[in-house]
């Protein structure tokens, strides 16, 4: 029986074991990723790994299974259940090696130490959970964007970064990781069923995304990362670049301006006639939402074309043409302007408008426009919330881009819906957002995770919140409230969209 048990874990061990990725400028000491409470024999020439709870003993480089372990004896015995491998071991001297904190999918690097970096935030956690720096991804000298891996279409190599754009790690190839599940089950899953086993390798995708409709996984950042219209690059730090902005970590649904409330900057009767642009882009995707008050990618004269959309300063109310002047996220002065909420129109009962992040592939969108229709499914679940928007049509401005954003989404922008790795807000605003909510979806995250996901609940908890969160900030309170009325709460929706001519509606405030 033992050895048909051994030959059944072989293989769950040694996928789950990650082996050292390699860095050129980090420590040559190895640093070992485990999925369960560890001990590490460093035996002659040869490092095992043993699992406490299992004596399951695998060789630390491989990943191999190579016997279990004698407790009570103080030897390793190798699969055939008679060699000894070693002997004269005092189990409890060895080093005990701990499974790394691991909140959604992600990828786990090993090298001088352990870094867990987050899809959409490209935040970077050590093996407790800290946050240590964000991953950057490497950028064009001529372009200033994310290089592509020619065989995957997407950007994966880059280094991490701590706070002040220093490399902790370089040369990281985000494809060259495995991806690794969350190491809890404590939160829950909002489209039911089992949550994912705990450290387990994933096997689903190699460029993970985050599951809830708050992006918790780092998600999105805004402050200038390399790539991403602040620093949204894809979680991106602004590291490399200094002049992006981008959207906040994925939040995960889109946030717009209160349709319900008529947003005080309505300006017409009746909706507006939006013409669809010859040969424009179509397609389908999802929206997210962020809002980090980072100054936007297209107000950066190297990216706007000469369409600059605006800028502020004094607490994002005061337009400002200073357009080299750098972004708060930066400790600039630049920030985004309040009036570039989500709204509604009066009389236009089915259809938003508001500006928002598209991916970094994009980066020549700046002003394009697009009409989003809403088809009744979410990118994360289908719940009452996301149902309820079934044909509503949402027409967008592009303002900034994020490394992290995928083809066909669009990171709405959206007061309280997520700050992502760059927070502009917290110090600048003086909003009355608890703990920074959570930084990757914001508000209704919050509430989507106190009400156990329940939709009903989720929506009266975000019109809550949003009342209580931003003060005499009218602007900012009526960008959250067009999310809980006009968007319903809706985390993540799923939509068709069509490149159109901008209206007039936004262009006076783009």
């Amino acid at each position: 029986m033992k050895k048909i048990i051994l030959k059944s874990v072989i293989t769950i061990a040694a996928a789950l074991l990650l082996f050292n990725c390699g860095d050129p400028t980090s420590s040559s000491d190895t640093n070992y990723v485990v999925n369960s409470q560890s001990y590490l024999y460093e035996g002659d020439g040869v490092d095992y790994l043993i699992d406490q709870a299992t004596g399951l003993v695998t060789n630390a480089e491989t990943g191999e299974v190579v016997g279990i372990a004698d407790f009570t004896t103080g030897r390793i015995i190798a699969a055939d259940q008679v060699t000894v491998l070693e002997e004269g071991i005092v189990f409890s001297e060895l080093e005990q090696l701990t499974p790394p904190v691991i909140t959604s999918d992600a990828w786990v690097l090993s090298a001088d130490e352990t870094y867990i970096i987050y899809p959409g935030t490209y935040q970077v956690t050590d093996a407790n959970g800290t946050p240590v720096g964000t991953f950057v991804f490497d950028t064009d000298s001529d372009t200033g964007l994310p290089v592509v891996n020619p065989e995957l279409g997407y950007p994966t190599a880059g280094s991490i970064v701590d706070g002040a754009g220093d490399a902790i790690v370089k040369s990281v190839d985000l494809s060259e990781l495995k991806v690794f599940h969350a190491t809890t089950n404590n939160n829950p899953n909002p489209n039911g069923g089992e949550t994912p086993n705990p450290g387990l390798e994933s096997s689903e995708s190699a460029y993970p995304v985050p599951q809830s409709s708050d992006a918790n996984n780092p998600p999105h950042s805004s402050e200038e990362a390399p790539l991403s219209s602040d620093s949204n690059q894809p979680g991106l730090s602004s590291a490399t670049n200094t002049h992006s902005s981008s959207s906040t970590a994925k939040s995960s649904s889109s946030a717009k301006s209160s349709s319900s409330a008529k947003s005080s900057s309505s300006v017409a009767q009746g909706c507006p006639n939006i013409k669809i642009k010859s040969g424009g882009s179509t397609g389908s995707g999802f929206a997210s939402r962020y809002w980090d008050c980072c100054k936007p990618h297209c107000s950066w004269p190297e990216h706007s074309g000469g369409n600059f959309s605006k800028q502020c300063t004094n607490k994002g109310k005061t337009p400002n043409t200073n357009w080299n002047d750098g972004s708060i996220c930066s400790g600039g002065p630049q920030m985004t302007c309040t009036s570039q909420i989500p709204f509604t129109i009066d009389g236009c009962t089915d259809m938003g408008f508001a500006f928002a992040a598209v991916p970094a592939a994009d980066g020549g969108s700046c002003g394009k426009c697009y009409q989003l229709t809403f088809n009744g499914t979410g990118k994360y679940s289908n719940d009452a919330n996301i149902k309820a928007i079934k044909g509503k049509k949402l027409i967008i401005m592009v303002t900034n881009v994020g490394g992290d954003v995928e083809r066909g989404q669009f990171d709405i922008m959206i007061p309280g819906g997520g700050y992502g790795i760059f927070d502009g807000c917290s110090n600048a605003m003086g909003w009355n957002i608890p703990g920074n909510s959570e930084r990757y979806g914001g508000l209704l995250s919050d509430c989507e995770k106190s009400t156990n996901y329940n939709a009903s609940k989720t929506l009266s908890c975000l019109k809550e919140k949003c009342n209580s969160s931003f003060g005499s900030d009218t602007e900012a309170k009526q960008g959250c409230m067009f999310l809980a009325e006009f968007m319903h709460a809706a985390g993540n929706p799923n939509h068709d969209y069509v490149e159109v001519e901008c209206p007039q509606e936004l262009k006076d405030r783009y």
